[in-house]
């Protein structure tokens, strides 16, 4: 069950983070949209209303998150590089899953929106120097605070988490 729920397993912070680090994360958001376009393109709605694993979302579920995730995070880095230390808003995934666009949404709109915001995200993501990867952010959900440089690999994975599910549920079908 592990396996299902975290195909690539969980994100591990590297001991060591440097510039080529950054870069290599970076062009993994810079590339999330073309591979969730690829990845998704063919599906049909049979498909699209599979669970990756029993309990979980459905692929368009997993779809529609993935934007509704990453335009927080980019908030988030925009707040941490704006503000001193700032409590973010957390937001409930579980419930947005549920909201309607998400659960019967045509997917090409969130592959468009993940689209936009990721060119603007790596844009702003190239300008950042790495004495700024270091600023935090306080989630209070969670209880601590997080360093961009954190964040920047944690949604790094999380694009190639959530293609995993995607990928993984086609290729058993």
């Amino acid at each position: 069950m592990e396996q299902l729920k975290y195909p690539i397993g969980q994100f591990v912070m590297p001991e060591i983070f440097n510039q080529h680090q950054a870069d290599i994360w970076i062009a993994e958001i810079e590339a999330l949209p073309n591979q969730l376009k690829s990845a998704t393109e063919s599906l049909v709605s049979e498909e699209l209303n599979q669970t990756y694993r029993p309990g979980g979302w459905t692929l368009r579920q997993v779809i529609h998150h993935i934007p509704d995730s990453h335009v927080n995070a980019y908030i988030r880095f925009k707040q941490a590089i704006t503000e001193d230390i700032p409590v973010i808003r957390p937001y409930h995934e579980e419930l947005w899953a549920e909201t309607e666009d998400a659960k019967s949404g045509d997917i090409e709109m969130s592959v468009a929106l993940l689209t936009a915001l990721h060119q603007r995200w790596v844009i702003f993501l190239k300008t950042l120097k790495m004495e700024d990867y270091q600023r935090k952010y306080i989630h209070p959900a969670q209880g601590k605070e997080l360093t961009l440089a954190n964040m920047l690999g944690m949604y790094a994975w999380h694009g190639k988490h959530h293609l995993a599910h995607i990928s993984n549920t086609i290729n058993k079908a």
